[in-house]
């Protein structure tokens, strides 16, 4: 008599494994703490690291630039390369948030403070000609 094989991809897998693993967080303690701090939901219920994902569940996981809404179609706790990442969950995050994002980061790029620190060698070369030091 054989016994009935256990497919690993239908057990649920933990939140933190889960999201470190389809590339929402760099690193499985970012995911860990992401949820420490209610920045995950698993069906509109804010999630402990521990909380179990299955498939067919809607997650919201907010990171530093965006707050994404997804829903799982498949589970891992492996990580995955880039390119296989669409087979396990569908985006359904808004528009919005995908205009803000970028809007943050054309910002930060407008914002940001060059020149700031120690002059290069081509600055103090710079200054060196427009001070008339020879």
């Amino acid at each position: 008599m054989q016994t009935p094989s256990i497919d690993e991809n239908l057990a649920p897998v933990r939140i933190d494994k889960w999201l470190w693993a389809v590339r929402i967080y760099k690193t499985r303690s970012d995911a860990s703490e992401a949820c420490r701090g209610s920045a995950v939901r698993i069906n509109n219920v804010i999630a402990k690291p521990s909380n179990r994902v299955r498939i067919g569940d809607t997650i919201i996981a907010r990171t530093k630039a965006i707050t994404k809404t997804l829903h799982v179609t498949d589970l891992t706790e492996k990580r995955i390369g880039a390119s296989l990442v669409p087979a396990f969950y569908e985006d359904h995050t808004p528009e919005e948030e995908h205009e803000a994002a970028r809007e943050k980061r054309a910002n930060a790029k407008i914002f940001s403070h060059k020149g700031s620190g120690r002059p290069t060698k081509k600055d103090r070369r710079e200054i060196e000609k427009w001070i008339g030091s020879d």
